[in-house]
């Protein structure tokens, strides 16, 4: 009976990280049809680099931080329980690779290529395992602290934070360190737009992301006992919303209406498992004008150039995740309870400071010495000229 339920979780998390890994198929479409045509192929290539470097990372380092597991024993003791263990990794893998490709979309169309990998080993080396470790496996004491400070854990069910609002809020100095685009903004303060180059590949990849999203709320229970439906309808709630309230406040514009469900499932993640499925609307709705009307702000008014809105997108709509589990998880509007505002402001606050201090001093110091940024004539893999052999169109423009 114990070698069939060890199976059976196995399969389980095996199917779960199959989806979230066609995840990543989901972010590279995204950018692929926001970004000029000319860099499409630069887009394509860096989000597969970076899964495979976050693969190495989070192998030798990563998980080691956050859950004290090494992969150094014999294959014996590592076939354990059906393997169970290497599977749960695979799966884990797939949320810590999530980070450099949310970070992808906002620097896109001016990074230099190889720097962007170092800066993705030690990230999700370093900094996304440092506060999942806080968040999912209660290392460092802080979650007692939070706990015992505000009388219930910070409750994060499947990375509104830790995933996505770390991922926006480390994007953030990237995208400042950077700067815009040439062209993007004039020096008399005009703005001069740079459309999406395809939208059906937007739209692809925005529909795969939706689906796979399933694996990564529902999935995220790790073992099939603890498998709910209450997640996978809360989930299908907030995609709603966010697609009902960006298609509202973004004025029927597609780019915003195929982003909506994206803000809005990034919001459900945290209280996907404790929330009732209007309170899921209600959070997938906020977060599809929150998305709408922040992009907008950031893009026009602030003139920081996050091409595809990820600080918005992932960073706010995620920290809106966080404590918005702290509000619809409360009894009082029909949850199931057990968390509090006042853990899960604690938790947001904590997972944006690591974020934001993770990402200012790995892109900072790769700034100062190696340079992230491709100079006018240099574009694609770092001048790469395999690349030039591929386009049939070379042109050149950070």
């Amino acid at each position: 009976m114990e070698t069939l339920k060890s199976g059976s979780d196995t399969l389980f998390i095996l199917l779960g990280a199959i989806l979230v890994f066609f995840m990543h198929a989901g972010f590279a479409f995204l950018e692929l049809g926001t970004v000029r045509r000319k860099n499409q192929v630069n887009a394509l290539v860096k989000i597969l680099m970076d899964f495979a470097v976050s693969t190495i990372a989070y192998f030798f380092i990563g998980y080691t931080l956050a859950y004290g597991t090494q992969f150094f024993s014999g294959a014996e003791s590592l076939a354990a329980k059906s393997g169970f263990e290497l599977v749960k990794f695979f799966f884990l893998l797939t949320f810590a690779a999530a980070v450099p490709a949310i970070i992808s979309g906002g620097i896109a169309e001016r990074a230099r290529f190889e720097p962007q990998l170092i800066a993705t080993f030690l990230l999700v080396a370093l900094v996304y395992p440092f506060f999942e470790g806080i968040a999912w496996n209660d290392r460092f004491g802080v979650q007692a602290w939070i706990t015992q400070a505000t009388g219930a854990a910070f409750h994060d069910f499947a990375g509104s934070v830790v995933v996505h609002a770390v991922g926006g809020w480390i994007a953030l100095p990237a995208v400042l360190l950077l700067g815009a685009r040439h062209g993007r903004y004039g020096k008399d303060g005009s703005i001069h737009a740079h459309p999406p180059s395809n939208i059906p590949f937007l739209a692809l990849g925005a529909w795969i992301l939706a689906v796979g999203w399933f694996g990564f709320n529902v999935m995220s229970a790790q073992t099939i006992d603890k498998i709910n439906g209450l997640v996978a309808i809360n989930s299908l709630m907030a995609m709603v919303g966010g697609t009902i309230a960006a298609w509202a406040a973004g004025r029927n514009d597609p780019g915003f209406v195929y982003n909506g469900p994206l803000a809005g499932l990034v919001a459900v993640c945290a209280g996907s498992d404790i929330m009732h499925p209007l309170g899921a609307l209600v959070v997938g709705a906020v977060a599809g004008v929150l998305f709408v009307r922040m992009f907008t702000l950031v893009q026009n008014r602030w003139k920081i150039d996050d091409v595809l809105g990820v600080w918005p997108l992932h960073g706010l709509c995620g920290a809106w995740g966080g404590v918005a589990a702290g509000i619809f998880g409360s009894r009082a509007l029909g949850g199931l309870g057990g968390v509090t505002v006042g853990g899960q402001v604690a938790g947001t606050l904590l997972g944006i400071a690591i974020a934001l201090a993770g990402g200012t001093l790995v892109y900072g110091l790769l700034k100062a010495t190696l340079g992230i940024r491709l100079d006018q004539e240099s574009e694609y893999l770092g001048a790469d000229l395999s690349i030039h052999k591929i386009s049939a169109t070379p042109e050149h423009d950070a």
